[in-house]
């Protein structure tokens, strides 16, 4: 195997061996603290413009399962991994992890110390990276000017799309798409409603005229503050009609309502991410990929905060109840992860049913 380099901004380089893409790659380094689930990482278009270190130390051990993937095309920029297994065991299994990304197109880098990697990024920041073959005198060339831009426009779809419900219809949700998976689509067409996907720059004009139930902002990558039209048009929807909105959405959704967002050190990502709910104490374990967060303190006039991170005391939800609207930072999901929060679906539809009756 071939030998290459991760190179970090601050001017650390580590000396690993390719995997994957044999093509030099550039990215903001984040750590995942997943130990399962890394099919869902390499497909999760919150890794848009990312290089993603896994800090389970083996990945790869079920191969490829297509049928797990969450997308069809890997969003990260480039991949590091102590050990890549080269000889999966799982009767699913479709493939390996070197070959899936090859096709791909994501350079991968192995045998290096990613503990140590994860220490220097938890202690001073994820920074930007680049995975190459050589170094010369100024390996870090390129990297303090590096950001990572365009991300929602780059991973979100173009085109309105409808998904019906199973079952009978009870509810029309319209979902704007920031770049979100299809699993928040799934789980409210299990519950009866029918959703309609509009693109992230969909006026709020279109989207209201047709007459959804309730609208629902999604999740996706980079800064939230880059989409300052996005949020002009999360304004116009604020308050009329019932809201609900994850991970970007929620941010898209606090900055709407006049709130601040800023960048976490390191952020939070892995499907272990303990979220406390104000109202009663209990904690809650999640799956979340996010690098910012809301300004809990920033929070508007009669907004509560309704969820905190249990590490570090972010805000991970707010409710405004006198604009029938609520958000949370981490992802609800039913399957490939915790499946402790899916009750918030439950509960969007029941401010839809009840402004319904209003």
């Amino acid at each position: 195997m071939k030998k290459c380099y991760l190179v970090l901004a601050d001017g650390h380089i580590f000396e690993g061996t390719r995997f994957g893409a044999e093509s030099n790659a550039m990215g903001e380094l984040v750590f995942n603290t997943g130990v399962v689930g890394y099919e869902a990482n390499l497909t999760d278009p919150n890794n848009y413009g990312q290089i993603v270190l896994q800090t389970f130390p083996m990945i790869g051990n079920y191969g490829i399962i297509p049928e797990d993937l969450e997308g069809k095309k890997a969003h990260l920029s480039g991949y590091v991994v102590r050990e890549w297994c080269d000889a999966p065991s799982n009767f699913r299994c479709k493939g390996d992890l070197d070959t899936y990304l090859k096709a791909q197109g994501v350079a991968g880098i192995c045998g290096i110390d990613t503990r140590e990697i994860t220490r220097i990024i938890r202690d001073n920041g994820v920074m930007a990276a680049k995975i190459v073959d050589e170094i010369g005198e100024n390996a870090a060339a390129g990297l303090a000017e590096y950001a990572v831009k365009g991300a929602v426009e780059a991973v979100a779809c173009k085109e309105k799309a409808v998904f019906p419900a199973k079952g009978e219809k009870k509810h029309t949700v319209a979902l704007i798409n920031f770049g979100t998976t299809g699993n928040l689509i799934t789980q409210l067409n299990e519950r009866g409603c029918e959703v309609c996907v509009f693109p992230y720059c969909t006026s709020a004009e279109e989207i209201l005229s047709a007459n959804p139930d309730g609208v629902l902002l999604s999740d996706g990558p980079g800064n939230p503050e880059d989409n300052a039209a996005a949020i002009e048009e999360v304004k116009k929807l604020f308050g009329a009609k019932p809201l609900f909105a994850v991970g970007l959405g929620h941010q898209l959704l606090a900055l709407a309502a006049g709130a601040k967002t800023y960048k976490l050190t390191y952020g939070h990502r892995g499907g272990n991410q303990p979220v406390k709910r104000i109202a009663d104490g209990r904690t809650y374990i999640t799956t979340q990929n996010h690098g910012y967060a809301v300004a809990a303190d920033s929070l508007p006039e009669g907004a509560a905060l309704s969820y905190v991170n249990a590490n570090d005391n972010t805000c991970e939800g707010a409710e405004y109840a006198w604009k029938k609207a609520f958000s949370v930072q981490f992802h609800p999901i039913a399957c490939k992860g915790p499946q402790d929060t899916t009750f918030l679906y439950d509960s969007f539809i029941a401010l839809m049913e009840t402004a319904g009756k209003q």
